[in-house]
């Protein structure tokens, strides 16, 4: 009797951790990429820009498993401050103070949960905004939420 609860004890347990065991999760560990190389691609670093003029904001987004959005932040950059993410640097005009910066902020969600997109967005530049130096902010998010940066510097002439 002593060693059928015994077998009857261990098969339970064994029961139990089988039972219990669930399959591994696939965890999403890598961030996604921008990818501004294309040649039709834009802006890239170093870009001119008019005022008064219409461009088209271009970028291959990916992820190993799905994305989720994107963002676009346009601020100027007349205090030379940096947080440029290219290695190529451009020419910065003398240090100034802003009278009417443009300023862009967007964020777009990404339908369907694909693993790339190709991102375009039309940006219209008013005529009258400060021309100068500017940083160009791209961020991706993926469905897990990890995210990337990029900074562009660009110049609006």
């Amino acid at each position: 009797m002593q060693t059928l609860k015994k077998y009857a004890l261990i098969a339970f347990m064994a029961a139990s951790t089988i039972a219990c065991k669930k399959d591994k999760e696939n965890i999403d560990t890598e961030k996604p990429t921008i990818d501004i190389s294309a040649a039709t691609a834009f802006p890239k670093q170093c870009s001119q820009i008019k005022r008064g003029s219409s461009f088209t904001f271009r970028a291959k987004l990916s992820d190993n498993v799905a994305l989720g959005s994107y963002s676009i932040d346009v601020h100027h950059n007349f205090d030379h401050h940096s947080h440029s993410t290219e290695v190529e640097e451009c020419t910065l005009e003398p240090i100034k103070k802003p009278v009417k910066p443009f300023v862009l902020v967007k964020s777009v969600n990404i339908p369907g949960q694909p693993r790339q997109y190709d991102a375009q967005f039309q940006i219209d530049v008013p005529a009258d905004v400060d021309p100068g130096n500017y940083h160009f902010m791209i961020q991706v998010t993926d469905q897990s939420g990890w995210s990337i940066q990029r900074g562009i510097s660009v110049r609006i002439i």
